[in-house]
């Protein structure tokens, strides 16, 4: 059952504590002796954060087929320039989003700040085409590459048959569902170890790569600049590229409130991760162009393994393993972090009740996490799932730039706001107008893709009015809805949660 949605609103410097506080119900109305409340714990510590940002920047991409920027910029000079300046603007977004997670101390990522600055509409529409469908086709995607480079080793002199495929990535979808609904503790440690496979990928390709430039191997970089000209769209589309390439740096103000002194924590973890991943995916690209030409790279389809053959001998069989290990790394991640956006949408009564419940010994909020198992296995064996991501990325970039652009609004409206963390104005001015630039880029080279984008996110709008506005909805839809939750509290084993947004 949806709750009817509590007034937003931020005041005298305060952040919005949420709606919805529920108690357990006991028989006589007492609560037994030596209860523990429900509530989801600040388990994250620095490293944890630093490993949740990182593991969810860092999926397959780098390792398989970073070409999208050197194609779109027709040098090998100013491809390395992009994947820079794409780090830097990358970096002004997470600072942002810094100064936001500490002002505004509440999980949920851009739902949230949207929620907070413009309103119950346009937080809605945003977190109903996440859960309807980027979440699960991105799930679907990261984990289809999962699944091929874990199979890769075993079918070296064949084509890998596309059920096979499914199947193993269907295992590794559940597998992560099941993890994030066990344990917070247990899923944060396997991140970090993912994280630290993910940098060691890294460095098997970067180390290589100083060693050949030691020895000379420099010829791809004679006339770095010189080359096929980028065009007046071409480079636009190489920032966008690269931007893709950075995207997941917000992760970790999904979870806010389990963060252990969100207030130093958050800021510094997003600093650390933007400078390791930045400078990793530079040196990346430079490695390969010691050993790989910028027409080798184009035709690749997998940098990462071509670099490794040439390089590294019998070894290059390891690194399938390792992009496999850094997709899971990325499911894993984005599967926590996104499972906290649903649960405070639920918790402010934009989702079903029982989202914003968790496990009476678990603490976890495992209606949230599973929920998207289901829709990601549909995603995953019907439908075009790259061209339901290229009809949809426009809204990622609109709703993150409107984000950050609430943040300059509340500098003005709330100038007296508690700003533990605070960012030079032209900062979030400079990354706002970089999402706006971008969403006008996808309307311009690809209006039919993007218009089909628009219409189905606008879907988000009468769904508003019919599920959370219209509250005099027939008595056996709501005894319905009543029934289900209840069923599926005492499958689960959840109840509401005990007040765990007052901080």
């Amino acid at each position: 059952m949806v709750r009817k949605p509590a007034a937003s609103t931020i005041s005298n410097g305060g952040y919005l504590q949420g709606s919805v506080k529920a108690r357990l119900s006991f028989p006589g109305g007492k609560e037994p002796p030596g209860q523990e409340k429900v509530v989801l714990k600040r388990k994250i510590s620095l490293l944890r954060g630093v490993s949740i940002i990182i593991g969810t920047i860092i999926g397959a991409g780098i390792f398989i087929s970073p070409k999208g920027v050197l194609q779109n910029t027709g040098s090998v000079g100013l491809s390395l320039v992009v994947w820079t300046v794409c780090g830097v603007l990358s970096l002004f977004g997470a600072l942002s989003y810094a100064e936001l997670g500490t002002t505004i101390r509440k999980s949920g990522g851009h739902y949230t700040y949207i929620l907070e600055v413009f309103g119950p509409l346009p937080a809605f529409v945003r977190v109903w085409v996440e859960l309807l469908i980027i979440r699960p086709a991105a799930t679907a995607v990261i984990s289809l590459a999962f699944g091929r480079y874990l199979l890769e080793p075993f079918f070296i002199q064949c084509e890998i048959p596309e059920l096979a495929v499914k199947l193993i990535t269907a295992v590794g979808i559940t597998m992560v569902m099941v993890l994030n609904s066990m344990s917070v503790s247990w899923s944060a440690r396997i991140q970090i170890f993912l994280t630290f496979c993910k940098l060691t990928a890294i460095l098997i390709i970067i180390v290589p790569g100083v060693m050949q430039l030691i020895k000379g191997q420099t010829q791809h970089f004679k006339d770095a600049f010189s080359g096929r000209d980028a065009s007046i769209m071409g480079l636009p589309l190489a920032f966008y590229y690269g931007m893709y390439a950075y995207a997941g740096w917000f992760y970790l103000n999904f979870v806010t409130e389990e963060v252990e002194n969100p207030e130093k924590t958050i800021p510094l973890a997003i600093c650390i991760s933007m400078a390791v991943v930045t400078v990793g995916y530079v040196l990346t690209n430079v490695a390969y162009f010691t050993t790989i030409s910028a027409q080798e790279l184009l035709l690749s389809k997998a940098v990462a393994v071509t670099f490794s053959e040439r390089l590294l001998g019998n070894f290059s069989v390891a690194v399938p393993i390792f992009v496999a290990l850094s997709c899971f790394g990325s499911m894993n991640g984005g599967v926590f972090a996104v499972s906290r956006l649903f649960y405070v949408a639920s918790r402010e009564g934009h989702l079903p009740e029982i989202l914003s419940m968790i496990h009476i010994r678990k603490h976890t909020p495992v209606p949230a996490v599973i929920v998207l198992h289901p829709l990601t296995m549909i995603m995953l064996f019907s439908g075009d799932l790259y061209s339901l991501l290229n009809f949809l990325s426009f809204a990622r970039w609109l709703f993150i730039g409107l984000a950050v652009a609430g943040l300059i609004y509340l500098r003005y409206k709330h100038p007296d706001m508690h700003r533990p963390f605070k960012v030079p104005l032209f900062i979030p001015a400079l990354f706002s107008f970089t999402c706006l630039f971008m969403v006008a880029l996808s309307l311009y080279s690809d209006p039919f893709s993007t218009g089909i984008g628009f219409t189905i996110t606008l879907t988000g709008v009468p769904a508003y009015y019919l599920f959370i506005i219209w509250d005099k909805k027939p008595r056996w839809f709501r005894r319905m809805s009543d029934i289900t939750t209840r069923t599926l509290q005492i499958i689960l084993e959840v109840v509401p949660e005990e007040d765990c947004h007052k901080l």
